[in-house]
């Protein structure tokens, strides 16, 4: 896609929550509803596993829970769904992947055996390691990241906490796509982003004003 055409994307649009039999889809379809209410978008939000609904959908999300050797299988178990999400994000389409939707995004996964990625990003998903702190991190954590940088943060301030339910966590990534990070046993990479393709390892949908804040800003985003 030219960046004029990028520049001109409209806010919401279609919005393709994908169902690959994993995922919190009908909290995740809520929650964009509800973000796109509260910032007077105009959205129409469909969950589906229908390739060529997804193909041209103006935007495209891919929740994801469990692990991530199970929802890679998955993906790929329906037919055509898979190119469908490569077709359509190479052409521009903006995609948020949540939890394992954006661990997902990675070269591969380390959780029971190894698993090939999308490999959008560099990095896999190997086990954390947090001494003296309970796996999985479970609750609200802070989010660490700078005011600005990115589109999908605007409207947050320091101090602001995201939802997290996981055990393993995106390692050997390249900097430069990481957007925010969270403290566990160390800097665990929360909200990462290259090109039109972003995630969050918080469930965005379960963490409240901040959530929705950076859904509609996912709404709104031209990359």
């Amino acid at each position: 896609m030219s960046g004029r055409a990028s520049r001109e994307r409209a806010a919401g649009g279609r919005i393709a929550v994908v169902d690959y039999q994993s995922g919190n889809l009908a909290s995740a379809s809520r929650a964009l509803e509800e973000a796109a209410s509260r910032a007077g978008i105009d959205v129409e939000v469909s969950v589906t596993s229908d390739p060529d609904w997804i193909r041209t959908a103006d935007r495209i999300v891919l929740p994801g829970q469990g692990a991530f050797a199970d929802c890679a299988r998955g993906l790929s178990a329906v037919h055509g769904l898979r190119a469908a999400i490569e077709d359509a994000t190479g052409a521009g389409t903006p995609f948020l992947g949540i939890c394992v939707g954006m661990q997902l995004m990675a070269e591969r996964g380390l959780e029971h055996g190894e698993t090939p990625g999308l490999g959008w990003i560099r990095g896999e998903i190997a086990p954390m390691h947090a001494p003296g702190l309970r796996l999985p991190q479970m609750g609200w954590n802070e989010l660490v990241f700078t005011p600005g940088a990115h589109p999908l943060t605007e409207g947050l301030e320091p101090g602001d906490h995201g939802y997290f339910v996981h055990s393993y966590a995106l390692t050997d990534y390249d900097p430069a796509d990481l957007v925010a990070s969270t403290e566990y046993g160390g800097d665990v990479p929360a909200l990462v982003a290259r090109g039109n393709r972003a995630g969050t390892q918080f469930h965005v949908e379960k963490s409240q004003r901040v959530g929705l804040r950076i859904l509609a800003n996912f709404l709104r985003w031209a990359p």
